[in-house]
């Protein structure tokens, strides 16, 4: 009654309508010479009712202007730009990265020998955190009776003693003096078990990286072990997380609210360390200044520090856009574990979605 009977919601005007004063509060969030300013997320429906302005969600603005810009990709690495989303669904997005994509690691070590200085828990530990280059795909989780099988299990080994390098220097380095000095993650040797040389013969298991250092060896320690390498996801553990960070910041926003011109360009550009200013030429003797790389700001407000400069510059974050930085740790490529975080986010959505269905089938 209320939605139907004061307001005709179908004719209202869109946020987009908002006078300039309310459209800076609805997308910003402001930073003043002293503290952020509109922090909080305007999401009430009914917020700006008394100047006839619809401020609900709609699907159908969502997906017009959702969308995901990639700014740098690499084996390891990616930026990209998520545009048209709030911050509860950008940092699900980002907890999923980290927690939620399942990955292989070290999950038992057997040690048979270590008369390293190294006590068997913290070896274990670092073998543990170990990249594997495995595609999770290609395997199964543990099953409840933790049996380990072909299916759910990668077995390595490692047999390791340090000798003296006879002949060599006292001079030389320790590399040098003894053989098997440094204990390297490439001693870690794959095994394979029941089908898995056939299963795998075309992208054979290794490490990401066979120089992660181990341990130290001197003359007559040996390090002998097996290590089994299982499925699982980060929430369980660190060590199976897909990346070693996942992270956002909301897009920067840097705007003159006057033109600013002639010796006072050259002061507001010399005010910002991170050359976000440039000069531009009006001819003439003229100039003025221009925010030519607003991403490149880290928010250090120098610009804003005094009354006069805030109020001729609005230095603003932009709410709805998130530029995210993924750091694979090698072992799947950014780009999938994006598309596995988007697929996951979605069977979540379907979880919550069955549970609304039934609980409103149920009343």
């Amino acid at each position: 009654e209320y939605m139907g009977g004061i307001f005709d919601w179908m004719g209202r005007k869109k946020t987009d309508d908002l006078p300039q004063h309310l459209r800076e509060r609805h997308d910003f969030v402001t930073l003043g010479s002293s503290a952020p300013a509109n922090a909080q997320c305007p999401e009430a429906a009914t917020l700006y009712d008394s100047l006839g302005i619809d401020n609900s969600f709609s699907m159908e603005d969502f997906k017009k202007n959702f969308r995901i810009e990639i700014k740098e990709m690499s084996a390891e690495s990616m930026v990209f730009d998520m545009i048209g989303v709030d911050a509860p669904i950008a940092n699900a997005f980002r907890r999923i990265l980290l927690a939620e994509i399942p990955t292989m690691a070290f999950e038992k070590i057997y040690i048979a020998d270590n008369t390293s200085i190294i006590p068997d828990e913290i070896l274990a530990h670092r073998i543990g955190l170990v990249p594997v280059n495995a595609d999770p795909d290609d395997f199964q989780f543990v099953g409840e009776d933790g049996e380990a099988t072909f299916d759910n299990t990668l077995v390595f080994r490692m047999d390791v003693q340090c000798k003296l390098n006879k002949g060599v220097a006292e001079s030389a380095s320790d590399d040098e003096k003894y053989i098997h000095g440094s204990v390297l993650s490439g001693d870690l040797v794959w095994v394979p078990q029941g089908d898995q040389f056939e299963r795998f013969q075309s992208k054979p298991i290794a490490l990401v990286n066979d120089k992660i250092l181990l341990a130290k060896l001197r003359p007559g320690q040996r390090i002998e072990l097996e290590a089994h390498c299982q499925k699982g996801i980060s929430k369980t553990h660190a060590k199976w997380s897909p990346v070693a960070t996942a992270s956002y910041r909301l897009q920067p926003v840097v705007q003159l609210r006057t033109q600013v011109t002639g010796d006072d360009a050259e002061k507001l550009k010399s005010l910002c360390p991170m050359n976000v200013f440039d000069i531009e030429d009006l001819g003439k003797g003229q100039k003025r200044v221009v925010p030519s790389r607003p991403r490149d700001c880290t928010m250090c407000r120098e610009c804003v520090r005094t009354p006069d400069w805030e109020s001729r510059v609005l230095l603003a974050k932009q709410r709805d856009h998130f530029i995210f930085s993924i750091e694979s740790t090698g072992a799947i490529h950014p780009r999938v574990l994006v598309q596995k975080a988007i697929v996951e986010l979605m069977n979540k959505c379907t979880v919550m979605q069955k549970a609304l269905d039934q609980a409103t089938t149920a009343e």
